[in-house]
């Protein structure tokens, strides 16, 4: 199964910079990679690229032509560097096919970290900000003959936190700079004009000898790069910036103390000034005479990050801690966007009977439904008080089922989006796993603290029964999919089966040597997966309720050593075993995740390690490097677990995202809070095209690539894409699909397809070989997804499921994956066209109105004047329906 990364939800934001690009895309950190989203379209697809560690700053090109970050001129600087707080690209960079970075100057003025960074829009001058309570302007070029000390702006009492350049409207100079501190003060400068250099060269020290290859590596760095102008690096007459004086013109407070000011940008175009406090409040300001224009709170916590995009009509806020990311229209007072991740990890998956919908639970008691093609979470549901610890969708797909700690099962409906029923207990325990009947007359739910499981009626809410004989915590529930069997595994070592319509008790149980942590069905109910604290998945038949395969799994799954271990990981039996279990749409593979970095896909027949995906790269979390360095391990622990900075713990993205919330208390956490890489839930969709894994990354969602993929089910030396072109030359339709199902390449098969007509349709659906019909009925699901032939598509179905609708009964387990992913085609197409044909009506009724048709009909003298020049009545008459006119009258 080839599988890829497509996308990661769950997580909007994770803390760092958002920029706009092309004033439409979103590009923002999550962790160690970047995400792109289309603002007009409302999709969000992360880039599939890692970097080694959580993002902390970027910088994208803005001539970037297409939705990469970096094309041109980009940066990006993770947060484990100190020495990288910001980052920028100069604005005056021009393309070239291939150059190397060259270095140009090194300013080693800042006695602190520099937090902020700002080009000047001829790219001549660079304004620093920086902790050590100034603000430098540094001039690029180098200059000889004179001082090229940077100008110092002082009388800040706190660090700086931004720093711009204003411009003068009519000479397109720079005549004013702001600077921003972290006590909430804004400081106005303004440029007064050049300074007479009385003495400000400084003389050479005594003694000093004159070096020799100073020419040589100037004449070289000309080589490699031209700086322009003449001798010096100035043209006649220009005025440098930080050799003239500039004065203070005004200091002004924003007033939200004892708040921080956290973030803040400047549109130089529209002299707006946007400012982020730590206590979730924004203001917007018109400069350079300080007007607040907006001033409003958008969070319960400190606002990250707070941007313009180029126009300077929307405001982007970013909040890591909650994981809120928002665009806002400040002159409409609308959302753009507005998205929220879950605060704490995803424990629990779920995916729609039709693959469209994607439902996530999380610690923070939330339960998320998302939209998996556009990556959007539509509705979230807040009426739990406890973690959320199992979902479960309903067969008609508009229900949704969550499980939780608080002792209470709801049911959510997605049409109103509300609770319309709660499931409980005469006394209070706390759920962790859940399940339904194919029916979905019965919920079933298994505790942590009374080994029990209850089980409710769906249309009633009523408790129905209390099966009991587990000896421990029930962590695995679920119904067979053919019959009324419920399966149960639990921590006593034991899985049972259980017929709950006959309240028979536990029908049949199967030992283990180990807690049994999962179980699950096979699709077609013949088979049964359980995993062992051992690191063993075993096969059940649980119809002779024998032992069918087992896999050995501790060696395939191990993998990642955490920083406080003392082990190796080869030697470390934590983590070693499977906490989750997927079977593939078919079943003929099984996917398997726990507490480590990797998840495993199987071949269940041949009991052999297929792949093994690596979820993350991301140092930044602990358990992702096999060997620590022993250079870092003190007598007070591991090096990067000590806290030698001091600095506020309001700074930086290690101290906004939820990883350190509550565990710098003391014997809290180990690792002092350092999150650890885990997948605690699995789930392949029912159309078998893409999975989903809960991870401490957040949800990632892999898909199938069949692009570069070359595999004929029927390969023979005539089989070749020219026979096929012959075939559809001489009419011969049928052998060329034939050809193109036996070579099985998507773009031949689509071909063959368009090329029958309508009337011969039936004829060609009746003469393929049913071998071929999975390939088939995927190509027409992958039409249907963005084919603008639906009648024709839909014909070929209907004639496929006459001619063969036996066959594909037989064969249904094989068939069920693609026969799946046509019905969400064939839904979404369904969906798309009822709402443009409600609008098309309440459109028509609109423009049928009979007091519309009144307003637009001709005055009287308009239709006499059309009928004596020849105009036929009823042209006469409909001709000025397309510009309705003014003071018309009807007589």
């Amino acid at each position: 199964m080839n599988y890829r990364f497509h996308n990661l939800l769950g997580a909007p934001y994770r803390g760092g910079d958002a920029v706009i690009t092309r004033n439409t895309h979103l590009i923002s950190p999550v962790g160690n990679r970047i995400s792109d989203t289309d603002l007009l379209k409302s999709q969000a697809v992360t880039l599939p690229i890692q970097c080694s560690s959580n993002i902390a700053r970027l910088a994208a090109s803005p001539t970037a032509p297409s939705s990469s970050p970096s094309t041109r001129t980009a940066a990006a600087s993770s947060s484990t560097s100190p020495a990288a707080p910001c980052c920028t690209g100069s604005p005056s960079s021009t393309p070239k096919e291939f150059f190397p970075f060259e270095l140009v100057r090194t300013f080693a003025d800042c006695d602190d970290k520099v937090t902020s960074l700002k080009w000047s829009p001829d790219s001549l001058y660079l304004l620093a900000g920086s902790k050590d309570l100034t603000a430098r302007l540094f001039y690029v070029r180098k200059l000889k003959g004179g001082f090229n000390k940077p100008y110092l702006f002082l009388g800040h009492r706190d660090s700086v936190v931004g720093c711009f350049f204003g411009v003068e409207k009519r000479t397109d100079r720079v005549d004013r700079i702001y600077t921003i501190t972290r006590d909430s003060y804004i400081f106005s400068w303004g440029y007064s004009g050049d300074v007479e250099n009385t003495g400000g060269e400084e003389p050479p020290a005594p003694g000093t000898p004159e070096r020799s290859n100073e020419r040589t590596l100037e004449v070289n760095a000309k080589k490699r790069k031209e700086l322009g102008g003449n001798e010096d690096g100035v043209e006649d007459g220009e005025c440098l910036l930080h050799r003239g004086k500039w004065v203070l013109l005004r200091k002004d407070s924003f007033m939200q103390a004892p708040a921080r000011l956290t973030s803040c940008d400047y549109h130089c175009g529209l002299d707006l000034l946007v400012v982020g406090f730590s206590n979730g409040v924004f203001g917007l300001y018109q400069m350079p005479d300080f007007v607040c224009i907006h001033l409003l709170s958008i969070s319960k916590d400190k606002i990250t990050t707070a941007v313009f995009n180029e126009l300077g009509n929307w405001l982007t806020f970013g909040c890591a801690k909650l994981g809120q990311l928002l665009v806002w229209e400040w002159k409409s007072e609308s959302y753009i966007l507005k998205q929220q991740g879950h605060y704490f990890d995803v424990n629990c998956l779920a995916y729609s009977p039709d693959s469209q919908l994607l439902a996530t639970g999380a610690d923070d008691n939330k339960v998320k439904v998302w939209t998996v093609s556009s990556g959007f979470c539509f509705v979230t549901f807040s009426e739990h008080t406890n973690a959320i610890t199992a979902l479960h969708f309903m067969a008609n797909n508009h229900c949704l089922l969550s499980a939780s700690l608080d002792g209470t099962v709801r049911a959510w409906d997605l049409f109103r989006y509300r609770n319309f029923r709660t499931f409980t207990t005469p006394s209070s325990r706390q759920f962790v796993s859940l399940t339904a009947d194919q029916s979905s007359e019965v919920i079933c739910a298994g505790t942590l603290d009374s080994f029990e499981i209850f089980v409710w009626s769906m249309k009633t809410g009523r408790l129905l029964d209390v099966l009991s004989g587990h000896e421990g915590p029930v962590h695995g529930l679920m119904f067979s999919p053919t019959s009324a069997i419920l399966a149960s595994s639990s921590w006593d070592k034991t899985v049972k089966l259980w017929d709950v319509f006959e309240a028979k008790g536990a029908v049949e149980t199967f030992p283990h040597t180990h807690d049994v942590l999962t179980v699950v069905y096979r699709p077609d109910g013949k088979q049964l997966a359980c995993s062992t604290l051992d690191g063993q998945i075993h096969f059940w038949d649980p119809i002779d309720g024998l032992l069918m395969y087992t896999i050995e799994g501790r060696r395939d799954i191990a993998g990642g050593r955490l920083a406080t271990d003392r082990r190796a990981a080869a030697n470390s039996s934590s983590g070693k075993y499977f906490t989750t279990l997927c079977y593939s749409a078919d079943g003929s593979y099984i996917l398997a995740g726990g507490s480590s970095k990797f998840i495993c896909l199987y071949d269940v027949t041949e009991q052999v390690l297929l792949r093994r995906f690596q979820i993350t790269h991301n140092l930044s979390l602990d358990g992702v490097l096999d060997f620590l360095n022993s250079k870092k391990m003190t007598d007070a622990g591991p090096l990067d677990l000590i806290d030698d900075d001091d600095t506020d713990t309001e700074e930086g993205v290690d101290g906004q995202t939820r990883g350190k919330l509550g565990y710098d208390l003391p014997g809290s956490m180990p690792n002092h809070g350092r999150p650890i890489i885990r997948t605690k839930c699995l789930r392949i969709a029912p159309t078998g095209r893409s999975f989903a894994a809960a991870t401490t990354e957040g949800v990632l969602v892999y898909s199938t690539d069949d692009t570069f993929i070359f595999d004929p089910t029927d390969l023979d030396i005539d089989v070749t894409p020219e026979a096929i072109d012959a075939a559809l030359s001489d009419g011969l339709i049928k052998r060329a699909l034939i050809l193109s199902l036996r070579l099985n390449e998507d773009t031949l098969i689509k071909k063959c397809v368009f090329a029958a007509s309508p009337t011969d349709i039936p004829a060609l659906a009746s003469s393929i070989p049913s071998r071929y019909l999975q390939r088939l009925i995927e190509a027409f699901a992958g039409l249907l997804e963005n084919c603008p032939h639906l009648e024709f598509i839909l014909r070929w179905c209907q004639e496929i499921c006459k001619a063969h609708g036996q066959s594909i009964q037989q064969n249904s387990r094989t068939l069920l994956p693609a026969l799946k992913s046509l019905q969400k085609a064939i839904t979404r197409m369904h969906q798309d066209l009822a709402d443009t044909c409600a609008s098309n009506e309440y459109m028509l009724r609109s423009s049928c109105h009979p007091y519309n048709i009144l307003q637009r009909a001709p005055s009287y003298t308009e239709y006499s004047q059309r009928l004596r020049a020849g105009v036929p009545s009823s042209k006469a008459f409909f001709s000025g329906f397309g510009s309705p006119q003014q003071n018309r009258g009807v007589p």
